[in-house]
């Protein structure tokens, strides 16, 4: 390469860094899309043009820069500043004190199952955004929105989220989006004003396939069951979205319009934790049943409702015939029933009595 071809080459990098934040802020995870800043301001198109890039010059750039930001220690650095010039730090204490400690409690489960998440630590910060959002993008850099904590307020649920998020980061899933987004763009583009129209139509699309969020939606559920969290957060916390459109739409709006199959999603989940229970533990209509009979419909609990509090009993549940309590005894433990060292429900006011759950739970277990 001629220190002329370096020199342009350099100069590329540097304008399309703010490109490909924008094409890769364009690919949402699971949970909500994020805003992208417009394509058309944040690079200029004649700066291509006039460096003469074009066609299968073009890709191999691209391709170069996606590279650099997403694999190398100095690009993902970088990326994650401009995420943060972009979006604004949130730092309350006590909300980057929670995300501090799920995210070192995800990073020890997901290590257990894929030690490659040692080889590229996730960056994440809480941007200042108020709506329900959380994402991943290149180089395992992430963010969350101040507005998720407004809506989850369990630590279970969030880590749910962001375990979902860290599912997409582990297969790469931003990063494939991004570039075959852009490979679509390069393709059949003549010129460089012709490669800049449709690079700046692609970048504002999703790129995240229905196979990579069923990934997603996997994988969080394997990455919970090997952390202290419970399962049934998974069903929950889409259990809770759900209930939450009905009393604060205004702030899950365009979340479900992104998300029109919460239902599915929340039943899938359930389908996992039943056969994590080894087929033991099932859940409908707010029922907890138990070898097919049922064990409890769990009462609301502060702004969690019945059918959003039995998925976390189910969880409970499941965990315990998963880790074999289910062979000891249940029993009551003041307020709360156990079966063996693993807590099923603490009740409350309008739950039935702890010593007549755990009754019940010996007679069908």
């Amino acid at each position: 390469m001629t220190q002329a071809q370096k020199s342009r080459t350099s100069r590329l990098k540097k304008k399309l860094l703010p490109l490909a934040l924008a094409a890769c802020l364009a690919v949402p995870g699971g949970y909500m899309i994020a805003p992208a800043p417009q394509a058309s301001a944040a690079f200029g198109w004649g700066s291509i043009i006039g460096a003469g890039i074009q066609g299968a010059a073009a890709h191999a750039q691209l391709t170069q820069i996606l590279k650099k930001y997403n694999d190398s220690e100095e690009g993902r650095q970088e990326f994650f500043e401009e995420m943060k010039k972009q979006y604004g730090v949130n730092n309350d204490a006590y909300l980057n004190n929670r995300l501090d400690t799920i995210m070192a409690n995800l990073t020890s489960a997901i290590g257990a199952v894929d030690p490659t998440i040692y080889d590229k630590p996730y960056n994440y910060f809480i941007n200042n955004d108020t709506s329900f959002n959380a994402f991943c993008t290149l180089g395992h850099n992430m963010s969350v929105n101040t507005g998720l904590f407004s809506v989850l307020t369990n630590e279970d649920e969030i880590a749910v989220v962001l375990g979902h998020e860290m599912g997409h980061g582990q297969k790469d899933h931003p990063a494939k989006g991004a570039r075959r987004s852009l490979n679509m763009a390069i393709i059949g583009a003549a010129t460089g004003s012709e490669l800049g129209s449709i690079v700046t139509s692609v970048i504002n699309n999703r790129n995240i396939t229905k196979p990579m969020e069923r990934e997603a939606d996997a994988l969080a559920f394997e990455y919970i069951t090997h952390s202290n969290y419970n399962p049934g957060a998974c069903a929950a916390v889409w259990q809770r979205v759900l209930d939450k459109s009905k009393t604060e739409p205004s702030a899950l709006q365009q979340f479900l319009s992104d998300h029109p199959s919460d239902n599915d999603r929340r039943d899938a989940y359930v389908k996992k934790l039943t056969a994590y229970s080894n087929n033991h533990v099932t859940v409908k209509d707010g029922v907890v049943s138990v070898n097919g009979k049922e064990f409890d419909k769990p009462a609301p609990q502060g702004d969690m409702s019945a059918a959003e509090r039995s998925y976390f009993v189910a969880g409970n549940l499941a965990a315990a015939y998963h880790n074999g309590h289910n062979k000891e005894q249940a029993y009551a433990d003041g307020n709360t029933v156990m079966l063996g060292a693993q807590p099923i429900i603490s009740c409350n006011s309008q739950d039935e009595s702890a010593a007549s759950l755990a009754e019940t739970l010996n007679k069908i277990k």
